[in-house]
């Protein structure tokens, strides 16, 4: 990585970091405009471009308005916005792309918000939000689908009081930048942003901004719809274990073991007679739903201890479990599992290993080998979370 040398002896206030990627077309507009924003909030303040490997004279437009200009030769977005940060001077920081669809004179809006004591400014397109889309700066399925509907997963499963999480244009504090410790390094990297500051309970704003369309007519945009669209629900997922694992995994159980109740007793539903072959199905339930729930378990435990993921007053009161009350746990189902087979073989026996009345038999053989299995999970579940649970002094 290298980067030009700032000048002048005056203290940064506002810092502008523009990710570049052959933005010939439009980013000496981009430069301008921030440069403008920046003179009417009336503090100082620099223009950063992080170049991600320009080969369409880019760097040398930037340098000769006098930007900064930061070389990061590893692609990515995120990858980018990290090495401009990282040289940035400014307490308050602007990020936004260098395509001319955000209006960087909107920058004191923005800077007005952060002295107000806000810690994250996100700029809203949506006109759920109050903002507006000019006619074809955004393509129809984002506008009205992707954005809308990733929007409402992150109001949903973390918090986050925004409407449009895509929105490229914010500001934020550099001191909530280094406690957010952000890892993304493509295009997810934005909405990691918000879901970590949502964990960090950090003071968030919204703006209603205008989106233009894309000035650049050399290349198309760097956005893939469903590639980037998979790449924030899979951020999504991943940073929410309640969500992948334990809701899934909670529901299965609840359906194997109402499977359970109606084929104990051999029901009858709708004219069909639940019996051996419903116990064996729910069982399957039963069995995966619990696994789902252990990797809710393995991935919260795993998260917090990596600072990936807030602890809570839930996971501290699990986190309290110990080794031995799992084993006891585990070798019980084990133990009464085994003991219902071995029930089975006792009946087989008695008929001198013989044919069975399989709808009998298999209700003795079937929980037996489900709580078996279940028992046996929870042993090695239980040695693997003290591993998990084992910190570095």
């Amino acid at each position: 990585m290298s980067a030009d040398a700032p000048t002048g002896a005056t203290a940064i206030e506002v810092s502008v970091v523009l990710p570049c990627l052959n933005e010939a077309d439009t980013l000496a507009s981009c430069i301008r405009k921030a440069q403008d924003g920046l003179a009417r909030t009336g503090v100082p303040g620099e223009v950063i471009v992080a170049d991600n490997g320009s080969t369409d004279g880019s760097v040398e437009i930037a340098r000769g308005l006098g930007a900064i200009v930061v070389a990061v030769p590893i692609r990515g977005y995120g990858n980018a916005l990290m090495k401009g940060i990282e040289i940035s001077q400014g307490r308050f920081v602007v990020m936004g792309d260098a395509d001319d669809s955000y209006d960087f004179g909107e920058i004191p809006r923005f800077v007005a918000k952060l002295r107000e004591g806000h810690e994250l400014v996100q700029g809203c397109r949506l006109p759920s939000g109050g903002g507006v889309v000019h006619a074809g700066a955004m393509p129809f399925w984002h506008r009205w689908l992707g954005n809308p509907v990733l929007s409402f997963i992150a109001r949903t499963w973390f918090s986050t009081p925004l409407h449009d999480v895509y929105c490229g244009m914010r500001a934020f504090t550099r001191e909530l930048y280094d406690r957010l410790d952000l890892r993304c390094t493509g295009m997810e990297y934005a909405t990691e942003m918000i879901i970590k500051a949502s964990f960090a309970g950090a003071r968030t704003a919204e703006i209603p901004i205008t989106l233009h369309p894309d000035g650049r007519r050399s290349h198309p945009g760097h956005l893939r719809t469903f590639r980037d669209g998979w790449r924030t629900l899979r951020l999504f997922l991943l940073y929410s274990p309640t969500w992948l694992f334990l809701v899934p995994g909670g529901v299965l159980a609840a359906v194997g073991l109402a499977g359970y109740a109606l084929a104990m007793p051999g029901t009858v539903v709708g004219g069909a007679r639940l019996d051996a072959h419903t116990l064996m199905v729910s069982s399957l339930a039963v069995i995966c739903g619990y696994q789902s729930v252990l990797f809710a378990v393995f991935t919260k435990t795993f998260a917090v201890a990596e600072g990936l993921l807030p602890s809570d007053g839930r996971f501290r009161r699990f986190a309290s479990f110990d080794l031995e009350r799992g084993l006891v746990g585990g070798l019980a189902a084990l133990l009464v599992g085994l003991g219902l087979i071995a029930y089975a073989a006792y009946d087989w026996r008695s008929t001198g290993f013989g044919p069975l009345d399989y709808g009998y038999t298999m209700r003795w053989v079937i929980p037996g080998v489900t709580l078996a299995v279940i028992g046996f999970q929870t042993v090695l579940a239980s040695f693997f979370l003290s591993v998990l649970g084992m910190r570095r002094k």
